[in-house]
This record gives C-alpha cells, sequence and structure tokens, in this order.
C-alpha cells in the first residue's frame, strides 16, 4: 500500500495518475496548502522541502520518497512499467522526463506567477515566461508530428508534461496552432486513469476569465501558498 501525500497541483496530479496507470493501491493523505499542512513538523519527516507529492510505501519498510519525478521513477521500477529497461529506451523517457522538470514546469510556474498572483504586473517578464513556455510546447509539437508519443511507447514522460501542459490556459499561453501537441492531449484526456488521476485528492476548477471575483479568491489563495 503506497500513502500519497498530495494535493490538486500538475506535480501531485503527475503522481495520482502514475498510480492509476500502474493499478497501484493507494490511499490518500490530502495536504491543505492554504492551511499550510506541507509545513508542519509531520509532514517535513517526510518531505524536508516541504513541497507535495511525497509518498511512503508501506510494503517497502515505510520507504518515504519526495519530488514528483523520483515518486516516479520509483513506482515506475516498482512494477517494471512505463519506464523501459533497455538503456536507450530508458534514456529517452528520462530526457522527456527531465524536459518537464528542467523545462515546462519552471516556465509554466513562473509565467502562472508573474501573469496571476504577483502584485505588479512586469510585461517583460510575463512575456518572458508565457515565450519560453510557448516555445517548450513548440518543442514538443515538432517532435510528436513524427512520434505517437514522447518516448517510443507511452510512459510516464507522457504523463509528467501533460499533467502541466493541461493548464496552459492559466499560463496565458495558446497551443491552438499546434496540432500535433493537441492531438496527443487530447488522446491523453481520453485515458481514464488520467480523467481519476486529476480528481486526486479532489477536482481542481481554475475559475474562467470572465469570473473576476473567483480569479480574485482563487489568486488570494495561491499568494498564500507561495509566501509560505
Amino acid at each position: 500500500m503506497i500513502d500519497l501525500y498530495t494535493a490538486s497541483t500538475p506535480n501531485g496530479w503527475k503522481v495520482s495518475i502514475t498510480l492509476e496507470e500502474l493499478s497501484i493501491p493507494y490511499k490518500v493523505k490530502e495536504i491543505d496548502l492554504i492551511k499550510g499542512d506541507q509545513k508542519k513538523k509531520s509532514f517535513l519527516k517526510i518531505n524536508p522541502n516541504g513541497r507535495i507529492p511525497a509518498i511512503i510505501d508501506r510494503n517497502e519498510n515505510n520507504l518515504a520518497i519526495f519530488e514528483s519525478g523520483a515518486i516516479m521513477i520509483y513506482l515506475a521500477e516498482k512494477e517494471s512499467k512505463l519506464l523501459p529497461s533497455d538503456p536507450a529506451g530508458r534514456s529517452e523517457v528520462l530526457q522527456w522526463l527531465m524536459f518537464q522538470m528542467g523545462g515546462i514546469g519552471p516556465m509554466m510556474g513562473q509565467a502562472n506567477v508573474f501573469y496571476r498572483y504577483f502584485p505588479e504586473k512586469i510585461q517583460s517578464v510575463i512575456d518572458r515566461y508565457q515565450n519560453e513556455s510557448k516555445r517548450l510546447f513548440t518543442v514538443i509539437d515538432r517532435h510528436l508530428e513524427k512520434n505517437h508519443y514522447l518516448a517510443k511507447d507511452f510512459s510516464i514522460a507522457d504523463i509528467a508534461n501533460w499533467s502541466w501542459i493541461r493548464i496552459h490556459e492559466w499560463s496565458g499561453v495558446a497551443i491552438d496552432d499546434l496540432p500535433n501537441l493537441r492531438r496527443w492531449m487530447e488522446e491523453m484526456n481520453a485515458r481514464p486513469s488520467f480523467k481519476k488521476g486529476i480528481e486526486v485528492p479532489r477536482a481542481l476548477e481554475l475559475p474562467s476569465d470572465e469570473d473576476s471575483k473567483k480569479i480574485k479568491e482563487f489568486e488570494k489563495n495561491a499568494k498564500k501558498i507561495l509566501q509560505e
């Protein structure tokens, strides 16, 4: 049994979708980011960085693992699925996983901060992160023109990148002109494990740009989390 400490964020979805794809039994331990659960001593013993997600594998002498990418690799290796064992195949998957962790995640994260949450609207900074996010999306789009998945077969790389790109509108980045990326996104959207995984621990409803009241409330809570 896996204990999953998580919240409704792209990094949280990466792990819940992986668990669903691998059919690994798990128990959800919801971390309330607004209340600061991630900074409590009990959670810091699991993840000293005070971030979600984290897991405890009860079948492996209560082994605790933090960092979403590390968790995904551990789970894939545990089940010998979603990550090839041959050097070439494994390398390909890990490259695209690191592409998300070192590129798409940080760039979209900063786009979210400066486009949505930062008290000052610094357009040059907003442009910087939105443009870089779009550039990274374009890299994937070109790759998917000749490839069905990011690697040879469906893998944790697809899960990781999709989990972030699915909130591209919140970052203020359009993908209408990226047909291969959209084809891939729609295919991932249809997978039952993805549908279920993004509802762990609860479905996240990002407010529409037309609903200013809900946006202000969402941004207020997001700012509080960022200050922790």
